[in-house]
């Protein structure tokens, strides 16, 4: 009797997979997160930091999750959140309350693992709404790549059609290579600059922030990057598991999560959650033919994660010498592609496209009032329109 196909299949296969997992998810979005603290008065040290301990909890989320459900459950970083962070810009009470926030957005996340009605409630808000919310947020971010080509045309050139090629050939790898030709600009820059980079810049270390609280940071910052990791990555992360017969469990996820979120505030993580897209990097059969077995590959994608971490300072020092534009470029492309599918969602019914429209506008004005960002008032905008317009209805 001869050894069935999946039998003959490599442990290599799902711990390569998980690798990959790691590799693109890192690349395809540090820039984004960067780019979110800087906006919320991050230093270089600060954001480096963060995405430090950013990798390193949310490697550990995956180990753990995956080690102990024999899933492929893998844990990212908050890209919409991080989004979210570069679109609401400076808070009130400036750093420190944006890591206030980071820690209250911890506390809900928890309160979902304890409450889980709060998860369904937030399930209940239409779709439109809140894709039509991370719309808004993710057009300036979108559009960076555009006003840098105009700004600093040679060095955003070769990123565009670096991505624009890869997106033909290997859309999978399209952004990672962006971001590695981006890396190339950098490089040319430095050497006829003249520039440097101290070697202690290179060493990942941890700065710890006091939290402060202050309202205008929980209303303005904490509730819509709750909302929006919620929406945007736990809920898609879990309908992603299950198209592949894996049902995750829902408590132990956001209990490990949110533990992990708050770990990481102090440190300046804003956010981790379930993987959304690149869960399916590890969840889907090229891992493994073998279901019970693509667990490995959430495991190695945590372990991978946690090596990558060591590469923070590095990347933040990559940031800094960057010219301006370059780096922005690679945030935008990043984000094309969750652009498109918010808009698509968000328009996709007629009855509720004038709502979401609403919504978009609002949320993509940035105008902070009373010191509460624009996402949030852009969801109020949206719930209040669609009420009105769908009163006395069924």
């Amino acid at each position: 009797m001869t050894d069935s196909p999946i039998a003959r299949v490599p442990l290599s296969r799902p711990i390569i997979a998980g690798i990959v997992t790691a590799l693109v998810g890192t690349t395809s979005s540090f820039a984004v997160v960067l780019t979110g603290l800087d906006a919320v008065g991050a230093t270089p040290a600060q954001a480096a930091s963060g995405l430090l301990v950013l990798c390193v909890t949310m490697g550990l989320g995956s180990i753990v999750l995956a080690w102990r459900y024999r899933m492929p459950i893998t844990v990212a970083w908050s890209t919409p959140g991080a989004a979210l962070l570069a679109a609401t810009g400076s808070v009130d009470g400036g750093w420190p309350a944006a890591v206030g926030a980071f820690l209250v957005t911890a506390g809900l996340i928890l309160l979902t693992a304890l409450w889980p009605q709060l998860g369904r409630m937030i399930a209940r808000i239409p779709p439109s709404i809140a894709q039509a919310m991370l719309a808004g947020i993710l057009l300036p971010l979108c559009v960076a790549p555009v006003t840098g080509l105009v700004t600093d045309p040679w060095g955003v050139a070769p990123v565009l059609l670096t991505w624009l090629v890869c997106v033909r050939l290997a859309p999978r790898w399209a952004v990672p290579l962006a971001f590695l030709a981006a890396a190339v600009v950098v490089a040319v820059h430095v050497t006829v600059t003249g520039g440097s980079v101290a070697p202690a810049d290179l060493i990942p270390r941890l700065e710890v922030t006091a939290p402060s609280i202050s309202l205008g940071a929980i209303v303005g910052l904490a509730l819509p990057l709750f909302l929006v990791t919620m929406a945007s990555q736990n809920v898609p992360g879990v309908a992603v598991m299950r198209s592949y017969g894996y049902t995750v469990p829902w408590r132990p996820a956001m209990f490990v999560t949110g533990v992990g979120t708050a770990l990481g505030a102090p440190a300046g993580g804003h956010a981790i959650n379930l993987a959304a897209i690149s869960a399916a990097l590890a969840a889907a059969p090229d891992a493994d033919p073998d279901p019970t077995r693509r667990w490995v590959a959430g495991v190695s994608t945590g372990a991978t994660g946690i090596v990558l971490g060591g590469l923070s300072a590095a990347l933040v020092a990559l940031v800094v010498v960057a010219p301006a534009g370059v780096i922005p470029a690679v945030a935008g492309v990043a984000l094309f592609a969750a652009f498109g599918s918010a808009v698509q969602q968000a328009i996709d019914d007629p009855g509720e496209r004038l709502a979401a429209v609403v919504t978009f506008v609002v949320a993509a004005s940035g105008v902070a009032v009373a010191g509460v960002s624009a996402a949030f008032w852009a969801l109020v905008a949206g719930l209040v329109v669609r009420t009105v317009l769908h009163a006395g209805r069924r």
